[in-house]
């Protein structure tokens, strides 16, 4: 029996992409930040499994830790990762690291009012049934359904908005408007929405009375395009193998090389699923987590004491897995991109990120400066004994 555990920690970069000046990103750097402006900042068994020296080799600078006693006992591999993906957003960094770069960009709509084609939401409408939209902005997801919930419940005009990401996100209320209806609109849009290669429709469902206590709910739905290729997924369970996705990985490649899907929300529900989940594996295969906490919650809210007391409760979690990994299995702490809580904006930025994979036949080593995320598939593949593909080098 031989499992890979992917721990994606959904935009924890670590600085030194040579091209972030490209995408206006230079100098941003999510993990050194963080480290200097929280103080006490520890992750004790990260940095055992090589993260500061993951973060020096990509920035060329050391952040700065408060020394505490590591838990775990395993030491692994250790290095960054350049991305080659035209983009920084979610799908390509997801579709990279399982063997797949997306090497052109996919579309974005506008920031500003109107965010979105007056003949595609007309068109939306017209198939949805709906009396017209809302917002039709670029907007944070929490902010806008304060602002807008009331008159969404008013009117039953769904919420529209958009991020830098390449989406159209649709917010309405899970019990007045309805939880399949807003799925269903969603499927709606996202047929509409294909023509300007736009890369996800995302369901936000919510629940509440009035402005200011509206919360979303844990029902939020991605449809996303399919991966140009096969990837890692598509590949192990060609071959037989478990793939168990947790969290919103499944949506991140529209379902396909999945067998099992794991609904989880929350730093401590994800860690829960995934240890039942590594625990539960009885033959070979891959279970793949996303942390999205990271980039939702304090990455993109510019919550730097979040974001720090976040990853020192991943870090407290860490020991936990150690137990349950046999002989050949290994596991893999990385991200997709990064998403830096001191720089401007709220956007996603481009950053090297992490990589660091550990085992009980894995000792500890330098693997150095990748050139792409797809190593990881790369390594992946060889781990489980599937062909080599795409263009990763294992390591």
């Amino acid at each position: 029996m031989t499992k890979a555990v992917i721990l994606m920690m959904d935009s924890f970069g670590v600085g030194g992409a040579k091209d972030a000046a490209a995408f206006g990103d230079e100098g941003a750097n999510t993990f050194l930040h963080i480290a200097e402006n929280y103080g006490g900042f520890s992750v004790p068994n990260l940095e055992a499994l090589g993260l500061k020296e993951a973060g020096k080799m990509a920035c060329g600078r050391e952040a700065p830790l408060v020394s505490g006693t590591a838990k775990m006992t395993m030491r692994g591999k250790y290095g960054c990762m350049e991305e080659i993906s035209a983009g920084k957003d979610t799908i390509s960094g997801h579709w990279e690291m399982a063997g797949v770069p997306v090497m052109s960009d996919f579309g974005h709509f506008p920031p500003e009012y109107p965010s979105f084609p007056q003949e595609m939401v007309q068109r939306i409408c017209e198939r949805a049934g709906l009396p017209g939209i809302l917002g039709n902005k670029a907007a944070s997801g929490t902010v806008i359904i304060q602002e807008l919930g009331e008159e969404h419940l008013a009117t039953g005009k769904p919420i529209f908005y958009t991020s830098a990401d390449s989406n159209l996100q649709i917010a309405a209320h899970e019990e007045k408007f309805g939880l399949k209806r807003l799925y269903d609109l969603c499927e709606i849009a996202f047929e509409e929405v294909k023509p300007y290669r736009i890369a996800r429709v995302i369901a936000r469902p919510f629940a509440g009375e009035k402005n200011g206590s509206f919360v979303r709910t844990k029902n939020r739905h991605d449809y996303a395009l399919n991966p140009p290729a096969p990837t890692l997924l598509d590949f192990a369970k060609r071959a037989g193998l478990q793939v168990t996705a947790i969290g919103k990985i499944s949506d991140i490649y529209a379902g396909s090389g999945v067998t099992r899907k794991v609904a989880a929300s929350g730093l401590e529900e994800l860690w829960d699923k995934t240890l039942e989940e590594v625990k539960a594996m009885k033959g070979d295969g891959i279970v793949f987590t996303n942390f999205v906490d990271f980039d939702m919650m304090w990455g993109h809210r510019r919550d730097v004491k979040g974001y720090a007391e976040g990853l020192m409760y991943f870090d407290s979690r860490l020991p936990e897995i150690e137990p349950l990994l046999g002989e050949g299995d290994m596991a893999f702490i990385t991200a997709d991109h990064g998403c830096d809580p001191t720089f401007a904006g709220s956007d996603h930025t481009r950053e090297c990120v992490p990589v660091l994979a550990f085992g009980r036949q894995t000792g500890a080593q330098n693997v150095g400066r990748r050139k792409t995320y797809a190593d990881v598939a790369a390594t992946i593949a060889a781990q489980l004994g599937l062909a080599p593909f795409g263009p990763g080098t294992a390591f």
